[in-house]
This record gives C-alpha cells, sequence and structure tokens, in this order.
C-alpha cells in the first residue's frame, strides 16, 4: 500500500487531473524521442543542421509541456491565461515548420523523417498545446484554420508549388484536429469529473443542511407551544396574585409541569428518539443515496417489530452511515442490511465500496463514539471493517434485557 499510497489518497478529481499532466508530458517526451531520433539519423543532411533541428525540436517540446501545464491550471481557474507562452508555441511551432521545409530537407523515410513530416508535427502538436490555453468555442476552430492556412501560406512563398501548399494545409487540419480533438477531450473530462464531485459535495452538504432543517422543525414543535403556554398562564398567575387569588400557586404549579415535560421534549428530540420511525429512516437513506448518484439498496426487514428505542438507536446509525458515505467515500454501490431475530435480536450494516484510505485506518470519529454511546445504553455494539477492500459499519443490538444505566442530567 505504500508503493500505491499516493495515488489512493486522491480524489478522483486529482487522479484525472494527473493522468491528464502525466499524458500531455509524455506528448513532449515521444516528441523528443520520435522527431529528434529521425532528425539525428537522417542522412544527406549536414551535422550542423542536424542538431539545429534537434534544438529546434527539443525547445518545441519543452514550450508544449510547459504551456500544457499552465494551460490547465488556467482553466482550473488558478492562474491568469498564459498570453506570452501561447505566443512563443505559436510562433515556434510555424516558424520552426517553415524553417524545416525552407531546408529542403529530403531523408529517405527508412532513416526518418523529411522536412513535410517535421513541419506539420510541430504545427500539429503545438495545435494540441495550444488549444489548452484558448478560450472554448469558436476560438478553437479559429486556430486550427489559421494555422493550416498559415502554413500553406507560407510553404507556397518559400518556393514550393501550390499543391504542396494546399497538401500541407489539409495535413495540419486532418493531424492539427486529431489532436485538438485529444487535448480538448482530455480537458472536458477533467472539467466534467470536477463538477461532478462539487456536485456530490454539494449534495452531502443539502443532507446534512435538511437534516438541520428536521432537528430545527422538530424542536419548534416541542418548544413553541409549551412556551406559549409558559407565557399566558405566568401572565395569568401574576394577575391571580395581584389580586390575592389563591390560584395563582395552581398556576404556578402547572407552569412547573410544562417546563420539565418541555425539558423531557427537548432531550427527545436531540436523542432523536421522538416518534423515530426506522423504516422512515430508511427510505429517506436511500432516497439521498439515489439523489447523489449512489446505487443504494435495502435488504432484510424493515424494523418495524422492533421495540422503539432500538428503531431510534439504530435510525441514527442509519443516518450517520449515510452521511459518511456521502462524504467521506467515493461508493457507487451501498447496501442497508437489516436482520431481526426471532428474539428480537438486530443486526444492521452498511456496506460501500467507495473507502479512502485516509479514513480506513480504522479510527472513528465523534459521530461513530456517539453511535457507540447511543448502542450502548441497550447493551448493543457497532463495529467497523475495512480489510475486504470495501467498508462495512455493523451495529448490533441484543434481546431485550438489563440495559446499562446511564446518568440523566436535565436541560436547565
Amino acid at each position: 500500500m505504500r508503493l500505491t499510497g499516493w495515488w489512493h489518497r486522491r480524489n478522483n478529481p486529482a487522479r484525472i487531473e494527473l493522468y491528464t499532466r502525466t499524458s500531455f508530458h509524455l506528448f513532449a517526451l515521444n516528441e523528443i524521442t520520435l522527431l529528434s531520433s529521425s532528425v539525428l539519423s537522417g542522412g544527406g543532411t549536414r551535422n550542423g543542421l542536424r542538431l539545429g533541428l534537434f534544438a529546434l525540436v527539443a525547445v518545441h517540446a519543452a514550450l508544449c509541456a510547459t504551456l500544457c501545464s499552465t494551460g490547465l491550471n488556467w482553466h482550473l481557474g488558478r492562474r491568469e491565461q498564459p498570453i506570452r507562452l501561447l505566443a512563443a508555441v505559436a510562433t515556434t511551432s510555424l516558424g520552426g515548420a517553415l524553417f524545416a521545409l525552407g531546408l529542403r530537407m529530403n531523408v529517405p523515410s527508412a532513416h526518418g523523417v523529411g522536412a513535410p513530416e517535421l513541419a506539420v508535427a510541430l504545427v500539429s502538436i503545438g495545435l494540441g498545446a495550444t488549444v489548452l490555453a484558448v478560450p472554448r468555442g469558436h476560438a478553437v476552430l479559429h486556430l486550427l484554420i489559421g494555422a493550416a492556412l498559415a502554413l500553406g501560406t507560407g510553404s507556397t512563398l518559400l518556393g514550393l508549388p501550390l499543391q504542396a501548399g494546399a497538401g500541407f494545409a489539409l495535413a495540419v487540419l486532418v493531424a492539427g484536429g486529431a489532436m485538438v480533438f485529444a487535448s480538448g477531450s482530455s480537458l472536458w473530462l477533467l472539467r466534467v469529473v470536477r463538477e461532478l464531485d462539487s456536485a456530490r459535495e454539494l449534495q452531502s452538504q443539502l443532507a446534512v443542511a435538511e437534516e438541520r432543517l428536521r432537528f430545527g422543525r422538530d424542536l419548534h414543535d416541542v418548544m413553541g407551544r409549551n412556551l406559549a403556554v409558559i407565557a399566558l398562564k405566568s401572565e395569568l398567575a401574576v394577575q391571580l396574585a395581584r389580586r390575592g387569588g389563591p390560584q395563582a400557586v395552581e398556576q404556578m404549579i402547572e407552569v412547573q409541569r410544562i417546563a420539565r415535560q418541555s425539558q423531557r421534549e427537548v432531550r427527545d428530540v436531540v436523542r432523536g428518539y421522538r416518534k423515530a420511525d426506522l423504516a422512515v429512516e430508511l427510505a429517506g437513506a436511500l432516497s439521498v443515496l439515489r439523489a447523489a448518484g449512489i446505487d443504494g439498496r435495502a435488504e432484510g426487514q424493515d424494523g418495524s417489530a422492533l421495540p422503539d428505542e432500538v428503531q431510534a438507536a439504530l435510525g441514527w446509525v442509519v443516518r450517520e452511515a449515510t452521511t459518511n458515505v456521502l462524504r467521506h467515500s467515493e461508493a457507487r454501490h451501498c447496501t442497508i442490511r437489516l436482520t431481526v431475530g426471532a428474539d428480537a435480536s438486530a443486526v444492521l450494516s452498511v456496506d460501500n465500496d467507495g473507502v479512502r484510505e485516509h479514513t480506513a485506518d480504522g479510527t472513528s470519529g465523534s459521530g461513530l463514539n456517539g453511535l457507540s454511546e447511543r448502542l450502548a445504553a441497550l447493551n448493543g455494539t457497532l463495529a467497523t471493517d475495512s480489510r475486504t477492500g470495501d467498508f462495512r459499519l455493523t451495529a448490533e443490538v441484543p434481546p431485550p434485557g438489563p440495559r446499562t444505566q446511564q446518568l440523566e442530567v436535565a436541560a436547565p
């Protein structure tokens, strides 16, 4: 795992970006390897000219690799558009192509490339790099047509036949178009993956926000009416006390009763025990997972036969596990399985296939610790397992019996 840890620690956008950058750098390496070796091995050309052409190819490859890297950063919003580097690559590509044609280099195909092939290759590779530093849309098409016309016109001005100039222009349209398509496709793929990752992160944030809204609604339902009643009865008690009526004491006793009832209800809301329905939690979890593009499935029983407190605890397990899948994994599939025994014992497992290395080291966060505490009140246990490459969260609740005693402190 140490050898591949640098890869597994990256998320999908970072992996695609690394793959894209490496591919463009390999293009530059292939240019130096293939074109330079052909130039150096070409017979019939003076050594000085071969070295000059080799230097031209090497400089062109280095400029294209640099432009690919900075162009990607520009499209990703990390730097300004590299105008000067773009101009340098365009000048080197077209100038180098015309320079090679001007030498009238004629090398047999068995030993290397000739001047026409070298000229078309320089312009086409340059187009593949420059497309990463120009806006999308018509600018790319104009760049391709302009390069083809420039090479065709330039070769004609150098004294080559008009048919040769048309051939150069057509060759640039075909080869350059292929390079533009390859570079544009890589850039499009990177952009789509980043947008999908952003949408997924937004989906997880919306799921958390929805849970907060649900909690806010429950708290409002509990406290709104009770506080209104407390206010009214307090005012009534004040008026009765001023008049010397004995009913003021009864009203204050009622206020005290409602206040204590509100404390219990607030604790129930915070713990998630208020009218908890495991079937509803399962349906909500599957809906959120599918909305995030994850194949969510529920297997086994729905838990309707379980006691209310067990349903509430397992409902919290479903909520926390679903949140962790959305926020801390790259899952494509998630299966929630509930098994209820004849003795009312329950085993709930949540499996997903998107575990990341830095979240699979066996450590647990505050959310899992909180679930363990909730299950401990029912003598239940919580366990995680990522040894198989997937991540499994398992909650077990034994048959009803003596429970762990916990000290409850009333809310102030």
